[in-house]
Formats: structure tokens, C-alpha cells, sequence
């Protein structure tokens, strides 16, 4: 039996609470040992983010139910915390942070990772030897790392920043650790350390230094920053360090202002005397070629990631002696993204000839890569998006990802080769972001699109339509539609199952997932059709989206709804100044004026706004003019406005000068400040009110009376 209501009415068991406490966000997952460790983002917890391991082999476990008949089902491996409360194991590192864990695997009686004795009782709590792996985390209140035992309480091993320092001092932050075995014959960690020096530079800059240290263990560091290891020279931005297998030579990547990581990095390689790079040339890269992730091969080799033919391939160099690069695969697809937190990897070696690869256009997928003759052999899995993928050296594979009907998860399975073809056995579900899936009948299924503006050049998004079984809309109404704007603007909308969308599709609601010009995914090029254009192109894509949908008869021309964060809340405000399109608009920690954000921003992004818009000063006719909140006089439909009060990146003053343009005009608008949030919501109770937020809104504009929702008084 079919239900006859208008379109957004439909009653729905998807919860905003659902949304903010339902479900975790996954960490990328790390083999320590036969166990598999991972980090989950709390929102119960206020966003805290834990780092959690199973208490057994998983892959076993789903061998076993494999052959259940014959063996019997094995105990599913259990989930166990390891970081205790309060500690909350996340970087500021660039603010986006990135990778800020390590667990280094022991071995009874004495830690094999570390010289014996090189933790004493009064730093580091003693192993009892049982085996349990050393831990260290950089702790987001304080910025400190910390090293434990798993049971005992953590302790700091870096020096206090200026940040709760009572008499002031450098400010220290760290993140992406990687252990490496110096030639030596010792092993240790190192950081990417970000330093604030505090002042300005001449060009009246931040003083900020990154380089890659080495943390003493010991925690001879916690109260004398001396201690701290400087291993390469300072540069504005460092990434990616990878120590040759026998300890002589460190590659990483840098960059300096005004280029992202996206625009253009150096590949650097030097050699290593003392724990210390003493010889240091650039062997790829420039200003404009982004290189990623280089990876030794072998003692000589580098294996990394570059966009020089266009497209993020792998590439090869030898660096001893030194030997101009070489494509290693010609493909138009992109086997890297944007580095927007420190840690990605895109690239896993399986041996000396062969690594597994993430790559793909609109989706991704997981190959294996012969880096003998540069082809890549396709693994068959049911994920559309792949962040994270771990490789036990017996071939044990972990990945966090995503498909069309699956929740973000991570899944272990067996990597085997059968006559050249890879594939995994064995895949199961370890731990998935969602514990508490709905009903497949309330899910919306995504269909990749691609539209072509009236110039032909072509446009991508993902479409979710209107879905909820049992349910339909009366004959020949048409549904509200939601453009959702991407943040970044450097990021992707991908593919896959979103219960924040379906939140919407669920209610009758339709929702389009934009990948307007400048997105990744799709080549330098595209991702170029941005440079200088930002609050042009991205406007004129998502218009020309939304044109095609009217035009196939897909949504209601006159309920149309435009909605997105940060970098994607600008072009919701660009949209709604700029154009005649939208009926109604949701703005979350949105961009406003631009000459306030390159005035107040934090050092990672603090250059960004000259390759999308132009340099500041000198530019700042153009910043003005593009700038939403001087264009408030040709906005004519209501706004929400969401914003954190403790935002670094869009600080709240943004959406207050929107605001109160709005409340100037007597505009039906709404502003909502939610206290201890910084850029981004991670408290649940913040969570659930923005999304009830933004659907009473809806409703009150398109005409429909969401079931359930608390109404959202608007002001003018």
C-alpha cells in the first residue's frame, strides 16, 4: 500500500539525533601485531576522538565464518578503548590536523621498537612484559604528546606550548608520526613539528616553521624543548617523511606560500648522518606540480605521486645518483587527492614490485600496480570511496570505505594473487561507522551525472531523488530539491550512501551533491577552471546543475534550495546574491567577505584566497566586489546561518556581518551560534539542532510541515 503526501511531509525514522549520535567517524585503520587498530571521532562525547584496536585477529575471525560448516563460527573480535577519557588524540597541525597516533608493537620482555630502558617509569609507565604496544598521541587541549601503556595513565614526553604556557614561550604542535630505523641500528619517532614563534615576518606573516623532529621517548623533551631532534631545514609546510630502508636517505615533500598542496610541492631527498639531514637536494616538483606521498621502492628508488601530464600518476626517480623522474602509468584517472590533513596515503606497497593503489574519476577504486612495467590490475570490491587501506605482511588487508548501500566501515579481508589476478577473500566488516542502519526502503540511491553548461563544458554531480518505499508525492507535483556545496573548495563530492542526505530523500525531498569546476577527482585541469574564479565558476556549475534538473522535469523550479559549509557556504551565499535560482539557502560557518577572511585566517589557508581569487592587497577591488555580503542588497529569499563561536578558520564575525545585512533588509533569516564549536560540528546536541534547523526551515519556505521537527523562528 502507497501513502499519497506532499513532497518533504513524509514521516521519517531518520532521526537528526540518529545522525549526531548513532554513528562514529572512522579513523584509517593500522595493523599492530595480529590486532587492528583505528581512531573513531565520539559525537556522544562531544567529538572527542578515541583510538580503539580489536582484541584478536579479525581477518581469523572471518576465515572462519568462511567455512563455518566445517569449523564452526569463530568469536567476532571485540572493540576495546584504548585511549582513556578525557584524552582526546587529534592534531592542529595546519588546524585540519591529519594522522596523531602511533602504536608501537612490542614484544615480551622488552619493547623490540625501542632500547631497552628508553622509557623510564618516571615518563612513560613501564611495559609489564605482556607485549602491549607503546602509544603515543598528540592531545588536542594542550597539543602535548603523550606515550602510554594501554591501562596506565598517559604522560607527556613534548614541552608545553604558548598556549597554556603562564609565561609564555614557542608553541609546539605535532602530528603525522612515523617510526623509522636509523642506520644506526636505533629506532625512533618523528614528527611533523609545527612551530610558532610568535610576531610577524617582514611581509607581516605569522611566524610559523614546520620541519620533521625527533621526540625523545624518554620524556626528556617534556620539560626541556632542547631535547627536540631538528631533523630536516625549516620550510613553511612538510610532509609525507619516509626513511630508506637502510636508514641513509629521508624523502619528504615541502611547500611555502602561496601555493597549497594541490598547486605545487618540492620532493626533496637527503642524506641522513646522526640522526640529522645533512645533505638535502629537491629532486621533482615546482610551483606548479603537486607531488604526494613519495614511497621507497628500494634503497635508491622513490616511488611517488605526481600531476605533471595533468593527472596525480605514479611516478618513479633514482636518487642515487639522481636520475630524472619517470611516469611509471600514463592514466587519466587520479591516483592521489587534495592533502588537506597530514597522513593520506594513497599508495601501500605489497613488495618490492608491487604496491596497492587507490585511484578512479567520480569513484574509487583499489588496484594493484606492477611497478615493473606500470599496469595496474583491478581488485574487485563493493566500495565507492576508499580513504585509508593497511597491509599486513601477510597479506592480511584493512581499508576504511564506502559503496552505494554500505555505511563508511572498516573491513579486513586476505589479499591473494591466483595466475596475476588479485582479489581479496574473506572481506567482512570489522567496525562500521553506523551501528543502527535503517531500512534500505529509506535509502535514496546515488546516480552520478554529468550536465554540460551552455558552453559545453561538462559538470559533475551526484543525484539522490526523492526516496522512501511505501511513500509517493500526489500526481504531478514535483520535489523540493537541495543543491549541497562541497567544502574545500578544493574537495570532492563522492559517491556513496549518506544518511545526512537521506534525511532529506527520506522526507520526500530531493538532493544534488555538486562537483562544481575546481573540484578534485577530475584532473588538474578541472580542478584549474577555479584558479581566479572562485564565486564565479562554482556559481555558474551549480546554476547550470540546477537548470538541468528543472529542464528534465527532476525538481520543482520554484523550490529550490542551495545549502553548504565553510568553502561551500560561500557559494551558497554567492548563489543567493548572484542569482535568481534558489528559494532558499542554509549556510554553515559560510565565507561572507573575503577581506575579512584573508585578513583573519590561519596560516595554512592564509595564501590559499591568491590562486582562487587573486593576491591580497593587491587585489582587493575583485575581493570586494565577489564578496556575498556586498551583494546583500540583491537578495531577496531567507537564510539560516550556522556557525561555531570558536571557528579559527571562518571566524563568527562572518556570519554576523551577513546577518545582520539581512536583518538591514528585513529579510526572513536565522542565526544560530553554537557555543565551544570550532569549524565544523562535532557536539551531538549541536548536531541534532542544525539539522532540525535547517528542515523546519525548509519547510516554511517550500510549504511543507515536517513531521515531528520543532519550529524554527525566523526573524527579520
Amino acid at each position: 500500500m502507497v501513502t499519497t503526501l506532499p513532497h518533504g511531509s513524509w514521516p521519517s525514522t531518520i532521526s537528526a539525533e540518529q545522525l549526531a549520535v548513532g554513528g562514529n567517524r572512522l579513523g584509517s585503520p593500522q595493523w599492530v601485531g595480529a590486532q587492528l587498530w583505528w581512531s573513531e571521532s565520539l559525537a556522544a562525547e562531544g567529538g572527542r576522538q578515541s583510538i580503539v584496536r580489536t582484541d584478536s585477529d579479525p581477518l581469523a575471525a572471518a576465515q572462519h565464518d568462511d567455512d563455518a560448516a566445517r569449523r564452526g563460527p569463530a568469536a567476532r573480535p571485540r572493540t576495546v578503548s584504548v585511549l582513556p577519557a578525557p584524552f582526546n588524540a587529534r592534531s592542529r597541525v595546519h588546524e585540519y590536523g591529519g594522522s596523531s597516533w602511533i602504536a608501537l608493537p612490542a614484544d615480551p620482555p622488552a619493547p623490540a621498537a625501542l632500547p631497552e630502558g628508553a622509557v623510564p617509569e618516571s615518563a612513560v609507565p613501564a611495559q609489564d612484559g605482556s607485549g602491549d604496544p607503546l602509544v603515543l598521541f598528540v592531545n588536542f587541549t594542550d597539543q602535548r604528546v603523550y606515550a602510554f601503556v594501554e591501562g596506565a595513565t598517559p604522560q607527556p614526553i613534548s614541552p608545553v606550548g604558548a598556549e597554556i604556557a603562564a609565561a609564555g614561550g614557542p608553541s609546539l604542535r605535532w602530528a603525522q608520526p612515523t617510526a623509522v630505523s636509523l642506520a644506526e641500528g636505533t629506532t625512533e619517532v618523528w614528527w611533523i613539528c609545527e612551530e610558532h614563534l610568535g610576531g610577524e615576518d617582514s611581509a607581516g606573516a605569522a611566524r610559523i616553521e614546520r620541519y620533521i623532529a625527533a621526540l625523545p621517548l624518554d620524556g626528556s623533551a617534556a620539560e626541556d624543548q632542547t631535547a627536540v631532534r631538528k631533523v630536516t631545514p625549516s620550510s613553511r609546510f612538510v610532509a609525507h617523511p619516509q626513511l630508506s630502508p637502510d636508514g641513509t636517505q629521508l624523502a619528504w615533500i615541502s611547500w611555502e606560500h602561496p601555493q597549497m598542496p594541490w598547486d605545487g610541492t618540492a620532493l626533496h631527498v637527503g642524506r641522513v648522518a646522526g640522526g640529522i639531514v645533512v645533505e638535502d637536494q629537491v629532486l621533482d616538483g615546482g610551483p606548479e606540480v603537486s607531488v604526494l606521498q613519495p614511497q621507497w621502492r628500494r634503497d635508491g628508488e622513490l616511488l611517488y605521486l605526481s600531476d605533471r601530464s595533468g593527472w596525480w600518476n605514479p611516478w618513479t626517480v633514482q636518487t642515487a645518483p639522481a636520475e630524472p623522474p619517470r611516469q611509471l602509468l600514463v592514466d587519466e584517472q587520479e591516483y592521489a587527492g587534495p592533502l588537506w590533513q597530514l597522513g593520506q596515503r594513497w599508495v601501500t606497497p605489497i613488495d618490492a614490485d608491487h604496491a596497492l593503489c587507490i585511484h578512479g574519476t567520480a569513484t574509487d577504486s583499489l588496484g594493484v600496480l606492477d611497478l615493473r612495467d606500470g599496469t595496474v590490475s583491478p581488485v574487485a570490491l563493493p566500495h565507492t570511496a576508499i580513504s585509508g587501506v593497511s597491509l599486513r605482511e601477510d597479506g592480511a588487508l584493512a581499508l576504511h570505505g564506502s559503496s552505494r548501500t554500505e555505511f563508511p566501515a572498516i573491513s579486513v579481508g586476505q589479499l591473494v594473487v591466483t595466475e596475476g589476478q588479485w582479489t581479496v577473500e574473506s572481506l567482512d566488516v570489522v567496525r562500521s561507522s553506523r551501528q543502527d542502519a535503517p531500512d534500505p526502503g529509506l535509502l535514496p540511491v546515488p546516480e552520478p551525472i554529468t550536465v554540460r553548461d551552455a558552453s559545453g563544458q561538462e559538470i559533475h554531480a551526484v543525484l539522490y531523488r526523492p526516496h522512501q518505499e511505501g511513500f509517493a508525492a500526489p500526481e504531478g507535483e514535483l520535489p523540493p530539491f537541495i543543491a549541497q556545496v562541497h567544502g574545500g573548495p578544493t574537495g570532492q563530492a563522492a559517491v556513496g550512501l549518506s544518511l545526512g542526505i537521506a534525511y532529506y530523500t527520506s522526507r520526500g525531498l530531493g538532493v544534488v551533491d555538486i562537483n562544481y569546476g575546481g573540484s578534485t577527482g577530475f584532473g588538474r585541469a578541472y580542478r584549474e577552471r577555479l584558479k581566479g574564479q572562485w564565486g564565479v565558476v562554482d556559481v555558474e556549475d551549480t546554476v547550470a546543475v540546477m537548470e538541468h534538473l528543472v529542464r528534465e522535469g527532476i525538481a520543482d523550479p520554484r523550490r529550490l534550495g542551495i545549502e553548504g559549509g565553510s568553502a561551500g557556504g560561500w557559494t551558497t551565499l554567492a548563489c543567493l546574491t548572484r542569482t535568481e535560482t534558489f528559494a532558499a539557502g542554509v549556510s554553515s560557518f559560510g565565507v561572507a567577505d573575503l577581506v575579512a577572511l584573508a585578513e583573519d585566517t590561519h596560516d595554512f589557508e592564509s595564501r590559499y584566497l591568491d590562486g582562487l581569487v587573486g593576491p591580497y592587497p593587491e587585489a582587493a577591488e575583485i575581493y570586494r566586489e565577489r564578496a556575498p555580503l556586498n551583494h546583500v542588497d540583491t537578495l531577496s529569499c531567507p537564510v539560516l546561518l550556522l556557525q561555531g563561536d570558536e571557528d579559527p578558520i571562518v571566524p563568527p564575525n562572518q556570519a554576523e556581518m551577513f546577518r545582520d545585512a539581512l536583518a538591514a533588509k528585513s529579510i526572513p533569516h536565522a542565526y544560530l551560534l553554537f557555543a565551544g564549536e570550532q569549524h565544523g560540528f562535532r557536539k551531538a546536541e549541536n548536531i541534532i539542532t542544525s539539522f532540525e534547523a535547517a528542515l523546519s526551515f525548509y519547510g516554511q519556505i517550500f510549504g511543507f510541515e515536517p513531521e515531528g521537527i520543532p519550529h524554527l523562528q525566523l526573524s527579520r
